[in-house]
């Protein structure tokens, strides 16, 4: 369900419909479900099509770029931390954005979860066929947009480290080293917090700009706190009290950070803690 909507809150909404409509079932037919999983895979997808489907309408309204709720990611166990890494990046995420609900419906029951597509046919009410076309087209265009040259997991970490480092030191020529030259900037506000409108683009304009936010931060004590967010380096931005104000996730691709996706919006960091006002931080200010 995060999958499809890259949301915390619609994922728990379509999750517990499933349950309420799977209870609902087993009481009216007075027997057990033959296949407990596929039935419940497919109760799941379904609300969330419908789910999707009129989420894309606000969206569209939305105020500025819209980016998926961030999950912090503290568990240590491998397999899951592959998972995450794989398929719930924020990257990925904002790429699945670009496909049908019925396409990534279709994308993530096959990619993702490894379904036949037999069995992925009834779900989406398509042919076998025609799901095999849909994945074929989705597939593509999810790959123009993936890391080609992705680096493990400790080298990933470590150029996080140096990179807050160097934005700790103003060393505006070492943020330069570790930006792709076409680095892309992109912050989510929703009109809930302040953010640049549109992406911003370029090493060097991207690292000026930081330097600037983080110059302006320590006068108001925000700090940075390197984490994990969807299975990426991520930083999380703090208020003096310790607030979360943002979550900046890193996709680093061939070396060297490609992508930055700032999460600012406090509807979307609510599941995370106590947050922050940062309107009201710099009205005090």
């Amino acid at each position: 369900a995060y999958r499809m909507l890259g949301s915390v809150a619609e994922a728990e909404d379509i999750v517990q419909e499933a349950f309420l409509r799977m209870y609902r079932s087993t009481q009216q037919s007075a027997g057990e479900i033959d296949n407990l999983d596929a039935y419940a895979t497919k109760v799941t997808t379904r609300i969330a099509i419908d789910t999707l489907r009129s989420a894309r309408h606000r969206r569209e309204q939305y105020v500025g770029p819209w980016l998926p709720e961030p999950i912090l990611v503290s568990d240590e166990d491998p397999s899951h931390r592959l998972e995450l890494d794989e398929t719930v990046s924020t990257a990925f995420l904002v790429l699945l954005e670009s496909l049908t609900p019925v396409e990534r419906a279709v994308f993530v029951l096959r990619e993702v979860l490894g379904y036949d597509y037999e069995d992925i046919a009834p779900i989406v009410d398509k042919s076998a066929t025609n799901c095999r076309q849909i994945f074929t087209r989705a597939r593509k265009r999810i790959a123009d947009g993936t890391p080609r040259f992705e680096p493990s997991r400790e080298r990933r970490d470590q150029l996080a480290s140096q990179f807050v480092a160097a934005l700790s030191a103003s060393d505006i020529a070492g943020l330069e080293r570790l930006l792709a030259d076409d680095v892309v900037f992109v912050a989510d506000g929703g009109g809930r917090a302040p953010a640049i409108q549109k992406p911003m683009l370029g090493a060097v304009a991207v690292a000026r700009f930081l330097l600037g936010l983080m110059r302006q931060g320590e006068r108001f004590g925000v700090r940075l706190e390197l984490s994990h967010a969807n299975g990426q380096p991520a930083m999380l931005t703090r208020g003096a009290d310790g607030a979360l104000l943002g979550v900046i996730a890193l996709d680093v691709d061939g070396g060297r950070i490609v992508r930055m996706h700032n999460v600012l919006n406090p509807d979307k960091l609510g599941h995370l803690g106590e947050v922050g006002d940062l309107f009201a931080l710099l009205a005090e200010r």
